[in-house]
């Protein structure tokens, strides 16, 4: 983002008047980078932090909803890597509603594009936020129809297979989650600070894309040859 438009001035004063508890001042902030934006690009913008600042979950849907109109409007580069965080705070607006296979569906749909997202701890929390809402929806069916049609970003979802394929395979099947657990429990126990750091980005932030063979870098902590998986044995710091 060009730190000199007037838009971009205003959110970051307004991101400071959050950083120092003046919630009302930055809600105004954002409300006149609103006002002000001169396009749907600088639109797109304001309406992301207007969405943080709402009373009401409908109302942070809204607002979340008119954010990626409006960067599908924009249609181009400059708002690629905006695409993963706008469909997780989609997916949690539909959380926090009980819309529970919707929230799937934008989860997915964020997976799908986490690549695009920026590099370093914000990456991070995107995929972190993205594979912990998969988890946390993953038990519901996918097919919720948009309300409100172009309003929503003109998408309609009638399956699974329409984000990206079955959703069993975005999150660890019940044995391989067990044994992580085991294992970060263990390690825990014993301050082993090395394997908790190489393991649990890698746990937080599975999305069910990775590796080759048996499909996780996760599995290849524990799992053996007969499944496929190219690691024949395990490091010591895995055990």
């Amino acid at each position: 983002m060009d730190p000199e438009l007037p838009v971009v001035r205003l959110c970051v004063e307004g991101m400071r008047a959050e950083a120092a508890g003046q919630t009302g001042r930055a809600l105004g902030l954002f409300q006149q980078a609103w006002e002000t934006a001169a396009d749907d690009y600088e639109a797109c913008i304001a309406a992301h932090y207007l969405a943080r600042h709402q009373n009401s979950p409908e109302e942070t849907l809204r607002w979340n909803q008119e954010c990626l109109e409006r960067a599908d409007r924009v249609g181009d580069a400059r708002v690629d890597g905006f695409y993963p965080s706008l469909y997780v705070n989609l997916g949690q607006a539909c959380r926090r509603l009980g819309r529970t296979a919707l929230a799937h569906t934008y989860f997915a749909r964020a997976a799908e594009r986490v690549g695009e997202a920026p590099g370093g701890q914000y990456g991070d929390w995107n995929r972190f936020a993205i594979a912990e809402g998969l988890r946390e929806t993953a038990s519901e069916p996918a097919g919720e129809f948009f309300e409100g049609g172009d309003a929503a970003g003109g998408e309609v979802f009638e399956g699974e297979d329409d984000v990206g394929g079955d959703s069993a395979r975005r999150h660890l099947d019940a044995a391989v989650d067990g044994r992580v657990r085991e294992l970060v429990a263990r390690w825990c126990a014993r301050a082993d600070l090395m394997a908790l750091a190489l393991t649990l980005p890698a746990y937080l932030g599975y999305l069910g894309t990775e590796g080759t063979g048996c499909g996780c870098g996760l599995r290849c902590i524990w799992c053996t040859p007969r499944v496929g998986c190219r690691t024949t044995s395990r490091p010591n710091w895995a055990r």
